[in-house]
């Protein structure tokens, strides 16, 4: 349904295309005087914090990021992990084959070992110590057929246990 347009008389503009130097709705233009309100303060300019700096979240980005290449990583390993009857390249071989993720799981279990306690034979030392086995030479010889990680859990179980 179409709308009837209102005819106009000739010379004068449609009341909608008038325009006017007033504002709409009648307000006033003219500073406020004396006890009317100061206008409202600017509000500061928001500061934009630094960018927050993210590292890689896949482990190979991970791996690339913290030691440069996964051969690396898998002599640095090799070297603190090898035993007493076992070759450091061998090791580092077979640790080239391994998943990224577990390079970084071994490369962890390391440092905390250089950390906390120096050497795997200390850890040793300290688990039996800890679960008051420490003169028992079969369970310490058990110990010494554990992975790395595998320490690393029983000696942080053995803390805990200890300040229960």
């Amino acid at each position: 349904m179409a709308t009837k347009k209102k005819e106009t008389p000739r010379g004068k503009a449609p009341a909608a295309a008038k325009t006017s130097a007033a504002p709409k709705g009648g307000a006033k233009t003219a500073a406020p005087k004396g006890g009317a309100k100061a206008a409202a303060p600017k509000p500061a300019p928001k500061v934009k914090a630094p960018p927050v700096v993210t590292g890689p979240r896949h482990p190979r980005g991970r791996l690339t990021a913290a030691h440069g290449s996964k051969e690396a990583l898998a002599k640095q390993i090799a070297a603190s992990i090898v035993g007493p009857d076992d070759d450091a390249d061998a090791i580092a071989a077979r640790l080239r084959t391994a998943s990224n993720r577990q390079l970084l799981r071994l490369a962890a279990a390391s440092e905390t070992v250089k950390k906390k306690w120096g050497s795997r034979e200390k850890l040793i030392a300290a688990i039996g110590a800890a679960q008051k086995k420490g003169k028992d030479q079969d369970f310490l010889t058990k110990l010494e057929t554990y992975s790395l990680p595998q320490l690393v859990d029983l000696a942080r179980s053995a803390e805990r246990r200890a300040r229960a």
